[in-house]
């Protein structure tokens, strides 16, 4: 009989809190699968354990196969790039059949989580603030941000539904780092809407440095324009239909037609503004931040001389946190320099992309 092991592939964070909600995820998982199925998790970079941590946790138990899950929302380069590479590596080091499913991605049940946390925020502003009606209410959804506009289209792709299945007045997209627009130029927009009140959406798992960086400027705009009720909406974390999600791509890795797990891939099919990218090689440049969770640079706004109560995300043009551009860039680990290549992000100049940071600068 086979023993089955699953796989829970995190990016990981430099903020403890995030790691910590990401284990209790983990821990929740097993309740949705068969009892006889092991379960792990490991990240990517910055937090422990590493992905191959949990790999080894699950075959020195004894599994014959592991069915691994990015923990991630959509398809950009970590969930395509960097956790295959990781897991194909450890499969072939090791003999070890592991399977690779889709990220949770647009899915029904997702949605439906969203809308709950959107509903929680709306419900709780009506009870402290007041009535306001819904068709004069802004909903601001904010994603993660990719170099990959598969991924970005799908931030879009959700905000529309949660707007026309709720029924806001206007909805305006934005993202957190990498691409645009960033959360305080979205913001600024949505003040000249004339809208009376704003619920701002992370649209993202778990807690962290993003986070943190998304509430800290929706509260630096909302103190500029105090005519104007900026509600905070929490973030997804551990919903119900999120760990349904999980399972389930988990679960249909062992079907009699497992689906692709990467349906518009930038790395094979050629996508407007990305048609340089096709045919790169896979490989994963994460090691170097592999395990340093707080002593990773950019950990902690307290030693940052550039931002005062949250990251602005100015580190990545000033280069105070260390090269973790999406670029060709070197490391040297003490066995000589290691060479990676990533494409440019080919609007990494956008006026209302991470170059609009440079204005909060001390």
């Amino acid at each position: 009989m086979v023993k089955t092991g699953v796989m829970i592939c995190g990016h990981g964070s430099r903020s403890q809190a995030a790691v910590d909600e990401f284990s209790v995820l983990a821990e929740k998982l097993p309740a949705y699968l068969p009892d006889d199925w092991l379960t792990s998790y490991g990240y990517l970079e910055f937090a422990n354990p590493v992905i191959r941590d949990g790999l080894d946790e699950l075959r020195d138990a004894g599994c014959d196969r592991i069915l691994a899950v990015p923990g991630m929302l959509f398809s950009a380069m970590h969930a395509k790039n960097d956790i295959p590479t990781v897991l194909n590596t450890y499969a072939a080091a090791n003999d070890m059949p592991v399977s690779y499913g889709r990220v949770l991605g647009v899915d029904p049940k997702m949605i439906a989580a969203a809308g709950g946390r959107i509903k929680e925020a709306v419900d709780s502003a009506n009870q402290t603030l007041g009535n306001v009606p819904i068709e004069e209410t802004c909903l601001v959804v904010i994603g993660r941000g990719a170099s990959d506009p598969d991924a970005n289209g799908n931030v879009s792709k959700i905000a529309r539904i949660l707007w026309e299945g709720i029924g806001f007045g206007w909805c305006e997209v934005g993202y957190s780092g990498v691409t645009f627009p960033l959360v305080e130029p979205c913001l600024e927009k949505v003040t000249r809407l004339g809208y009376r009140r704003v619920i701002v959406f992370p649209y993202f798992l778990f807690t962290g440095v993003l986070i943190d960086r998304i509430y800290g400027f929706t509260d630096q705009v909302a103190a500029a324009h105090p005519d104007i009720q900026f509600v905070k909406a929490g973030y997804l974390s551990d919903h119900p239909k999120v760990l349904e999600t999980f399972a389930e791509r988990i679960l249909e890795q062992v079907g009699e037609m497992p689906p692709d797990n990467c349906a518009m891939c930038k790395y094979r099919t050629s996508i407007l503004g990305f048609e340089a990218e096709v045919g790169a090689v896979q490989e994963s440049h994460h090691h170097h931040v592999e395990g340093q969770g707080a002593s990773a640079p950019g950990s902690n706004v307290e030693d940052c001389e550039l931002c005062d109560s949250f990251c602005t995300g100015l580190c990545r043009l000033e280069g105070e946190a260390g090269d973790h551009h999406h670029h060709d860039h070197d490391h040297d680990h003490g066995d000589g320099a290691h060479h990676h290549h990533h494409a440019p992000y080919p609007h990494a100049d956008h006026p209302l992309g991470p170059e609009s940071a440079r204005k909060t600068k001390k």
